[in-house]
């Protein structure tokens, strides 16, 4: 679904996850810490690489390799990230690097950890550096899919352009970063923990568990599809983003 497309309970949602987010009295509960961590997880070991994980650029240079022209490695990158989802063991084999202070579903949060990847993957075969903070923030909203798009409304950063044009834009600071980032982490936090993950398991069709059967291949498509969308090619950057990332 595109970012930019949304309806009045995903505007109130927005609005909730930041007012949470802007909140001093919040940072003090479990939900903000989880909140708070779930980014940093999803940065640490989907951008960045932590654990068993590689960095994501890495992983795009790997692909770029083998695939000189760019839609055909961000192909190669899905089909590659949908195979190793399918790795019985996957989230286990992060052990607790993706623990947080509240209980949530583990296959689920591989998934997003995968997804992750994949997006922060497409980003640097499209010429983005990793590194950059507004490119993270960016990855963090393509993650949130609608959701996102209400955020970005909320920020003022809808429009035309690609998310980090809009964002670097913007000039939000440091702070103001770390605000849309801890909204995100809201947002993706309800998605996961609503009374029996039906809302998620409609916008994701995943046929039972992520792992052992394998993550649904349409889930992740349609993340590599708004990905495409939020990362538009820059032409002449494409070999310096992935090797900053290196």
């Amino acid at each position: 679904m595109p970012l930019l497309r949304r309806s009045k309970s995903e505007d109130s949602a927005a609005d909730k996850a930041l007012a949470q987010a802007a909140s001093d009295e919040a940072d003090k509960g479990r939900l903000s810490q989880a909140a708070t961590q779930l980014v940093r997880r999803l940065v640490d070991l989907g951008i960045d690489g932590a654990g068993p994980l590689a960095p994501a650029a890495e992983a795009a240079a790997a692909a770029r390799r083998k695939h000189p022209q760019v839609d055909d490695a961000i192909d190669a990158l899905v089909s590659s990230s949908t195979r190793s989802a399918a790795v019985g063991g996957f989230v286990t084999g992060l052990g607790g690097f993706i623990t947080l202070p509240v209980a949530l579903p583990a296959n689920l949060l591989g998934y997003y950890v995968i997804a992750t990847r994949t997006v922060a993957g497409t980003a640097a075969l499209r010429g983005y550096d990793l590194s950059s903070e507004e490119v993270r923030s960016a990855v963090l909203l393509v993650l949130a899919d609608e959701d996102g798009g209400a955020l970005l409304a909320k920020f003022g950063l809808a429009g035309p352009g690609g998310l980090v044009t809009r964002l670097a834009r913007k000039q939000l600071t440091g702070p103001g970063l770390a605000v849309l980032n801890k909204a995100i982490g809201f947002q993706l936090l309800s998605r996961l923990g609503r009374s029996g993950l039906s809302r998620l398991g409609r916008g994701l069709p995943l046929a039972g568990g992520l792992l052992g059967a394998g993550l649904d291949a349409y889930a992740l498509r349609r993340t590599a599809k708004a990905a495409r969308a939020a990362f538009p090619l820059r032409r002449g950057e494409v070999g310096s983003a992935l090797d900053s990332g290196l």
